[in-house]
């Protein structure tokens, strides 16, 4: 991802600060990754339903946890945009529940929409057109406008 984002920032017709990144389910595991380990290449993420931790959380000296997005925590800068259904039967809700902590711990900057009663992957298309919506004009906020609006100061809301 960090070797595609290089690339793409040396051509002309990206703007290299404006690199934002995003997924669902494992596309969110992978950004929540990069942010933790490349905020000073990629300015914003969306992690929809991702995971956040492997292994124990209670052992921080094994591989797992060293090379999940929790292990990198003191290195993420980047705000980000969170999602996830509170009945996700493929990602344990306290995965999102644990990030929102560590990024709270460490003043990085986020948004949270946790969709009540839903799943991992929604079955209503109105709810996808709220998530949608809503990412969409967080990237606006911290990717295409980045220039005219600064990253705000205060994590979460």
């Amino acid at each position: 991802m960090r070797a595609g984002a290089k690339y793409l920032q040396g051509g002309s017709e990206v703007a290299p600060r404006r690199v934002g990144i995003g997924g669902l389910s494992y596309g969110g595991l992978l950004t929540a990754e990069e942010l933790a380990r490349n905020s000073d290449v990629f300015v914003a993420g969306v992690d929809l339903a991702g995971v956040h931790i492997y292994g124990s959380a209670s052992d921080t000296t094994i591989l797992a946890f060293r090379s999940s997005a929790v292990g990198n925590i003191a290195t993420w800068k980047s705000p980000v945009f969170l999602q996830q259904g509170d009945d996700d039967r493929n990602v344990d809700f306290s995965q999102m529940v644990g990030l929102v902590d560590l990024l709270r711990a460490h003043s990085v900057y986020y948004d949270l929409t946790v969709t009540p009663d839903d799943v991992h992957e929604s079955l209503l298309h109105s709810r996808w057109l709220d998530i949608f919506s809503r990412s969409s004009d967080f990237l606006h906020r911290f990717v295409w406008d980045k220039q005219r609006a600064p990253v705000p100061t205060n994590s979460g809301k």
